[in-house]
């Protein structure tokens, strides 16, 4: 077969760049596996739309998400990682070398990879959330609950891990005002009954947000009550969403184990997946903990585990 441009063989090939893409590109390029690693539709993932990280050992005053992000892609230059632009969108994983096609047009096959493409946040998808992403706006109480400490704030969401970000705001903030869809929760009857104990989370049954107000800042939100059909408008000064994260796993549904939820399964104590020589790390395999800390440990055992494989299957 005549090789032209459009295809190249890598000896290990690292798909998507938050912490944990960029910190297993940082430990294969020491390790001399010569990674390529593109970035993604995100370059820097969830982090580059998170304000400041105070919660990432190393940065004593706090970080932007974004410019801790290019800290970590100049580290993983630096070591000799090839950083590129590029979204892979479709794979295949059947034989090996695994080939793995970039912005539809780029053919490469690889003898390893490491998916970290990550999750993203489920929004309800009004356009004031979008614009105040970011200026009150949230998908994560734990990252930014803390810098609405005393505050008045909304949380939307019903299941789990609303209800437990909920009990945290509840720590932090004066009232934590709880938006619920219908006139039940899903999360379970424990997490139920610990919200529905706690004296500052009040919690709005029935109830659909229809805007996030405030011209630079979130400033109130405007919820409608779907039986009696009124609005009212709750000034606070956070609205978080905890409607659920989506792992970015689709280009390798029925190729990799997954969990109904379409994370990707790996070993426990290891990055590897059901096929040799592919491996996953970060929010795409992790809906426990999804922070950039853990993220980054993950991302670390995944270049591990990758230099093992291919040093006992090239030596």
């Amino acid at each position: 077969m005549e090789t032209n441009n459009q295809n190249e063989h890598v000896h290990l090939l690292i798909i998507g760049s938050g912490p944990a893409g960029y910190t297993a590109a940082i430990y294969a390029s020491r390790a001399n596996l010569k990674p390529v690693l593109y970035q993604g539709i995100q370059p820097g993932g969830q982090l580059t739309i998170t304000t400041e990280v105070e919660n990432y050992p190393g940065y004593p005053e706090g970080i932007q998400g974004p410019e801790m992000m290019v800290d970590f892609e100049k580290q993983a230059t630096r070591m000799g990682a090839d950083i590129r632009y590029g979204m892979a969108t479709s794979v295949d994983l059947s034989k090996q070398p695994y080939t793995v096609v970039i912005d539809e047009e780029k053919t490469l096959t690889a003898d390893a990879i490491i998916i970290a493409t990550g999750a993203s946040a489920k929004w309800l998808n009004l356009p004031s959330e979008q614009r105040l992403n970011g200026s009150g706006v949230s998908a994560c109480a734990v990252c930014d609950g803390f810098f609405f400490r005393g505050k008045e704030v909304a949380i939307v969401g019903a299941g789990d891990t609303a209800a437990e970000e909920a009990l945290y705001l509840s720590k932090l903030c004066s009232n934590v005002h709880m938006l619920v869809r219908k006139h039940e929760m899903r999360a379970s009857k424990v997490m139920q009954d610990r919200v529905l104990k706690t004296s500052n989370i009040i919690v709005y049954w029935n109830s659909e947000t229809e805007e996030v107000l405030g011209e630079k800042k979130v400033e109130a939100v405007r919820v409608r009550n779907n039986q009696t059909n009124t609005t009212q408008d709750i000034p606070v000064s956070a609205f978080f969403v905890a409607i659920g994260h989506q792992p970015n796993s689709g280009i390798f549904e029925g190729q990799l184990d997954m969990d109904k939820e379409g994370y990707i399964i790996t070993t426990p104590g290891s990055s590897k997946t059901n096929v040799e020589g592919v491996f996953a790390c970060g929010d795409v395999q992790d809906k426990i903990y999804r922070q950039a800390v853990t993220a980054a440990g993950s991302g670390c055992m995944a270049a591990l585990d990758a230099e093992r494989y291919l040093s006992a299957k090239f030596h």
